[in-house]
């Protein structure tokens, strides 16, 4: 077992079972319209009305009356046009395009390009699509995990978000099997101790169970002494 297995080994106890990201593209996409500016809470609420409301697929969204869709955007916080606009642009796309779901689970240079015109993807939602929705086995890398990485010595910080993001793929990738489920687990751990225990200030480092394996996390406490 590589030196990553074993720590995120670590988070998994400290956590309990984590929550994916929806495994079906449009939900997905959703997913990832709602949680921008969003807390995971609020995020979530907005998933279950629009789940409740059955409006979780192009087709169902585009008939939902504008009340009931601008009410449940609401639930996920702040920027409303913003998140709305992303989710007419979206369902444009989908509808206007059948295959696309079928497209993402395809040969990789193809899937990167069927994601290309979807708003507020960016980097890490394509590639979080691409892992949890289309089962390729790459690597999401947001600021949450990027963070992590860095700190237990994966990578490297870089000014260029997206040549840091390749640094820390390329030190990760012969630390875990390539398969879709280590992917997946490293992502859901590392990204969620990135928000909760390994945050950018003051993270809580005396509690973190990667302490005693982070560079970063000694020398942090080193200070505190």
């Amino acid at each position: 077992m590589s030196r990553l297995e074993r720590l995120i080994g670590r988070l998994r106890p400290f956590y309990g079972v984590l929550k994916p990201p929806p495994h079906e593209p449009f939900q997905l996409f959703v997913w990832e319209v709602m949680s921008t500016h969003s807390m995971p809470r609020k995020r979530d609420a907005a998933i279950d009305a629009f789940r409740k409301l059955r409006a979780l697929t192009p087709d169902s969204m585009w008939r939902l009356p504008k009340k009931a869709l601008e009410d449940t955007v609401k639930l996920a916080g702040p920027y409303v046009e913003q998140r709305l606009e992303s989710l007419r642009i979206g369902v444009e796309i989908f509808r206007a395009n059948r295959d696309l779901a079928s497209n993402v689970r395809g040969p990789l240079p193809q899937a990167r390009r069927a994601l290309r015109d979807l708003p507020q993807m960016g980097e890490g939602g394509a590639y979080r699509m691409l892992l949890f929705a289309a089962e390729h086995p790459v690597l999401p890398v947001d600021a949450r995990l990027s963070r992590v990485a860095r700190r237990l010595g994966f990578g490297e910080a870089n000014k260029n978000f997206a040549k840091e993001a390749r640094s820390i793929r390329e030190a990760v990738a012969p630390e875990l099997p390539a398969t879709i489920d280590a992917y997946r687990r490293a992502y859901l751990y590392l990204a969620h101790h990135g928000a909760n225990t390994c945050t950018e200030r003051d993270p809580h480092c005396s509690v973190c169970p990667l302490l005693e394996d982070c560079p970063e996390g000694q020398r942090r406490m080193k200070f505190e002494v």
